[in-house]
C-alpha cells in the first residue's frame, strides 16, 4: 500500500534487482530476502534463477515467469497487470542490473506511467565494474551496450563517436570481438587506449590493456567468456603542441643516433599525440625538403 496526495492505492511493488556478474558471493542480502519475499519473479532465464537461489540457499515461493528480449512487450503487460492488482514483481536478469542491456525498461515505463511504485536492489554491474578496472579516466563515461552486427552499421555507429571525450564502454560478443576491435581502430584510431575485460569477478577474470590496434591483434587469438571493452575518449587537442614542431623534435633525436621508430615513439608519449599522426607530420616535414 502507498499513499498519494492522502489517498491510499493498493498496488504491488516493482523491483529490479542486481544480480551477480560473476560470484553468487556477491549478492547482497536485500537480494536474498526479496527472491523469497516477492510474489512473482522474473528472470531472464529461470534456470540461472534457480542456481542462483540454489546458490543463496534461498526458496522462493514466488511464481516465476520467463522475461527475456523476445517475449518482453507481451510479458510487460501481462507483469503490469499483476502489479495492478496488488501483486509484488521482481525482475531479475542473468547478471547485472534489469535495464542495462537487458529486459527491464519497458516495464519500468509502463509502471511510472501507471502510477505503480519502483524501486532498485542495487548492487554488480559490469559496466562500472570494467570502468574502474580499465585504469581508463572515470570521472566522465557513457554505455555504449552492444555494437551492431552489420559492418557498414557499426562503422557508422562509431564514425559518430570519433569526438566522444568520455570514456566509453561497450558490451560485445566473444566471436565478434576483434571485427569490433577492428571496426574501432579504424574509427578510433589504432592508439586509442583500451581494455579488454573478460569474465569480471570469475575464476579466470581477465584485463588486457592497450592500444586498440594491439588489442585487436591479440583477440584474433580468439577470447571466451563474457566480454566487456572499455576505450579512452578522444583525446583534448587544445593547447596540444603543433605537430610540425614535434616532427622536428623526432629529427633532432635521430640526429643524435636516436632510430626513428623510438624517436617517434617517445616524443609521441611525452606530449599525448597519436603515433601515427606524428608519424605522418615527420614523413610529411620530410617531403617537404
Amino acid at each position: 500500500m502507498w499513499s498519494k496526495m492522502g489517498v491510499v492505492q493498493t498496488t504491488g511493488t516493482l523491483t529490479l534487482a542486481a544480480a551477480p556478474i560473476g560470484r553468487a558471493e556477491d549478492a547482497s542480502v536485500r537480494l536474498r530476502t526479496a527472491l523469497g519475499a516477492a510474489d512473482i519473479i522474473a528472470a531472464e532465464d529461470t534456470r540461472r534463477l534457480r542456481r542462483l537461489t540454489s546458490d543463496l540457499g534461498v526458496s522462493p515461493t514466488a511464481r516465476i515467469v520467463s522475461y527475456y528480449d523476445a517475449n518482453e512487450r507481451a510479458r510487460a503487460a501481462e507483469l503490469l497487470e499483476q502489479l495492478r492488482d496488488g501483486h509484488d514483481v521482481l525482475v531479475i536478469t542473468d547478471a547485472g542490473l534489469p535495464g542495462v542491456s537487458d529486459p527491464g525498461y519497458r516495464l519500468v515505463t509502463a509502471a511510472i506511467e501507471a502510477e505503480v511504485p519502483v524501486t532498485v536492489l542495487p548492487g554488480p554491474s559490469a559496466v562500472t565494474t570494467a570502468l574502474v578496472i580499465s585504469g581508463l579516466p572515470s570521472d566522465r563515461f557513457c554505455f555504449e551496450g552492444f555494437l551492431p552486427r552489420k559492418a557498414g552499421e557499426r562503422s557508422a555507429r562509431l564514425a559518430a563517436l570519433a569526438a566522444e571525450p568520455r570514456t566509453m564502454i561497450f558490451f560485445e560478443a566473444p566471436h565478434r570481438l576483434t571485427a569490433a576491435l577492428e571496426a574501432m581502430a579504424a574509427a578510433l584510431g589504432r592508439d586509442r587506449p583500451a581494455a579488454v575485460c573478460r569474465e569480471l569477478t570469475k575464476t579466470y577474470e581477465e584485463v588486457r590493456r592497450g592500444p586498440l590496434g594491439e588489442l585487436a591483434e591479440w583477440s584474433a587469438g580468439g577470447v571466451r567468456g563474457e566480454i566487456t571493452v572499455v576505450v579512452g575518449g578522444a583525446p583534448d587537442r587544445a593547447g596540444e603542441a603543433d605537430l610540425g614542431e614535434l616532427a622536428g623534435e623526432v629529427e633532432r633525436r635521430v640526429t643524435d643516433g636516436a632510430l626513428r621508430k623510438q624517436a617517434i615513439a617517445e616524443v609521441a608519449r611525452e606530449h599525448h599525440v597519436p603515433k601515427r599522426e606524428l608519424y605522418d607530420a615527420v614523413i610529411a616535414r620530410k617531403t617537404m625538403r
